[in-house]
């Protein structure tokens, strides 16, 4: 006859257990084994902080110690992979216009991915040396960029940042076929000889900028400077090694930062190609002022406003203070004869030319859209951005130039 506690120990869901290694979950809420379980996630994490900063540590010697190897081998390979202009002069069908329209559709899909720096670089890097080597009419130029930046972007970006051709063709409105990107990704591939490394400005950059302590605002001013660079040509066949100096000369001269010593690399920057940055930093193209106008990158483009805007006070105040002192001189009139006296040929005042175009390059002949959009049942879709390049501003350039400190102006010698 059962007892009346056998009842009570059989009434639990699972039966009843009376052996010794059974917690008191009564006594003890957290219990035993998932203290321990904590605690040895907690020293894995430990240890995992303690590793990575051994093997950033490990890194940083490394790079020191080998980094004026690297240096001279970057500066000996990036001469044989650079662009040739005269044979992008010759093209028969893009013109130098249609660049900057494929650039703000590059750039907003590089930014739209996240991919790195260096990837955007390396992608317009291919795109030059394609477009040196073949023939690119104006509706596959669009074309050609998709495939330059998904091969920079596999090359030397994070597998899961990567772009697809779904993803790509859904930003060119669905102007082209999935085979079509894949074809001429291999185009590319075979034009280029399988030889994709280049040696970008980004790269110079980072060795540029380990000889400083890290500044967040002056890397970002730098990279300001060297994507507004790839929107014109006379950049174009500069060596990424010149470029990134005079980029960081520039970016100081802006931020105020003290130039280094000019027995350094980075000192050895050319005077010239920092006037010509200065000459294109009040007609930017406004999906660059977009990128960097977010707090991550500092908000540069605003940075750049506010200088503009105080040199061009100054130059007024200057402009000002001389007006105020002529009018001070005492001029004899009496011995002036304005029908005798020689006067200075006066050259006729020059007008904006033509800005912009009809339609972007993207957008291909007539007829190709129309069969296009006939055969494929597609809905045309307008492109994310059209920034029409601005006329560039002569008093803005002029005050920008004269804001460039006199030394910085001084030629040095570029190795």
């Amino acid at each position: 006859m059962p007892t009346e506690a056998q009842p009570a120990k059989n009434s639990a869901p699972f039966g009843y257990c009376d052996s010794y290694f059974v917690e008191n979950h009564d006594d003890d809420n957290d219990g035993i084994f998932a203290r321990a379980a904590a605690e040895r996630e907690r020293n894995r994490n430990v240890a995992r902080i303690r590793q990575k900063a051994l093997a950033e540590e490990l890194s940083r010697s490394t790079a020191e110690e080998y980094q004026d190897d690297v240096l001279d081998h970057m500066e000996r390979i990036e001469m044989e992979s650079m662009p040739d202009i005269h044979s992008i002069e010759i093209q028969t069908e893009i013109q130098w216009y249609m660049r900057p329209y494929l650039l703000d559709f590059l750039l907003e899909a590089h930014h739209a991915f996240g991919l790195l720096p260096e990837t955007l670089h390396l992608a317009c890097n291919l795109l030059d040396r394609y477009c040196s080597r073949r023939v690119v009419y104006k509706r596959h130029y669009q074309l050609v960029g998709c495939a330059s930046l998904l091969i920079a972007a596999k090359y030397g970006d994070r597998k899961e940042r990567v772009p697809t051709i779904r993803e790509l063709r859904s930003m060119c409105c669905s102007l082209y076929d999935d085979d079509m990107f894949t074809q001429m990704e291999w185009h590319v591939l075979q034009t280029l000889n399988w030889i994709i490394g280049h040696p970008t400005i980004t790269g110079f950059l980072q060795l540029a900028l380990t000889e400083v302590a890290a500044d967040p605002e002056l890397e970002h001013m730098c990279w300001y400077l060297s994507e507004l660079s790839l929107y014109h040509k006379e950049f174009i066949s500069l060596r990424p090694s010149v470029m990134a100096r005079s980029c960081l000369a520039l970016a100081r001269c802006i931020l105020s930062r003290q130039q280094p010593c000019y027995g350094s690399w980075s000192a050895r920057y050319d005077a010239q190609v920092v006037i010509g940055l200065s000459n294109h930093l009040s007609h930017p193209s406004q999906a660059l002022v977009r990128k960097f106008g977010t707090p991550h990158l500092s908000s540069v483009s605003t940075t750049i406003d506010l200088f503009l805007k105080h040199q061009a006070m100054l130059a007024q105040r200057a402009a000002q203070a001389s007006m105020n002192e002529m009018n001070h001189m005492e001029i004899d009139h009496s011995s002036m004869n304005g029908y005798l006296t020689p006067q200075t040929p006066q050259k006729p005042g020059y007008g904006p030319g033509p800005v912009g175009m009809l339609t972007p390059p993207i957008t291909p002949d007539k007829d190709y859209a129309n069969m296009a959009m006939y055969n494929a049942h597609q809905v045309p879709v307008s492109r994310l951005s059209v920034a029409t390049p601005t006329p560039p501003n002569v008093d803005h350039m002029q005050h920008t130039f004269d804001a460039i400190p006199n030394y910085i102006r001084q030629p040095h010698y570029v190795q």
